[in-house]
């Protein structure tokens, strides 16, 4: 029998998968300026949609989050394809689902301790 359910494994990669696609945006935040630099994403909702679909958990080593190269943006005079603003708007509509991830995890870990009598 496993101490967490299935939800909150889910909760857990949800959170890495934010994290990962947080690390990726601010990198092309940082790179704005470098000439052909191409910017980079984390679809990590699509990866978890995909994972609920297939029955997958936590415990599956193929559920990871990469960056792939976004080639749908338009390209600079310089050859890159960053927007400074679109990255940082990116940043903080994750930057909210990521407090909003954890503030669930937090709830549940509350609910938890109380079932068991520590609060």
């Amino acid at each position: 029998m496993a101490l967490f359910d299935p939800i909150s494994d889910l909760l857990q990669q949800a959170t890495l998968g934010a994290s990962a696609r947080q690390a990726a945006l601010a990198n092309n935040v940082a790179n704005a300026d470098t000439p052909g630099y191409r910017r980079v994403d984390v679809d990590f909702h699509a990866t978890m949609q995909k994972a609920i679909a297939d029955g997958r958990t936590s415990d599956d080593p193929d559920l990871t989050f990469t960056p792939v190269a976004d080639g749908t943006a338009a390209t600079n005079a310089d050859g890159g394809n960053v927007d400074p603003d679109t990255e940082m708007a990116e940043l903080g509509e994750n930057s909210l689902e990521y407090q909003a991830l954890i503030a669930i995890q937090k709830t549940r870990m509350h609910i938890l301790d109380t079932a068991i009598g520590r609060s």
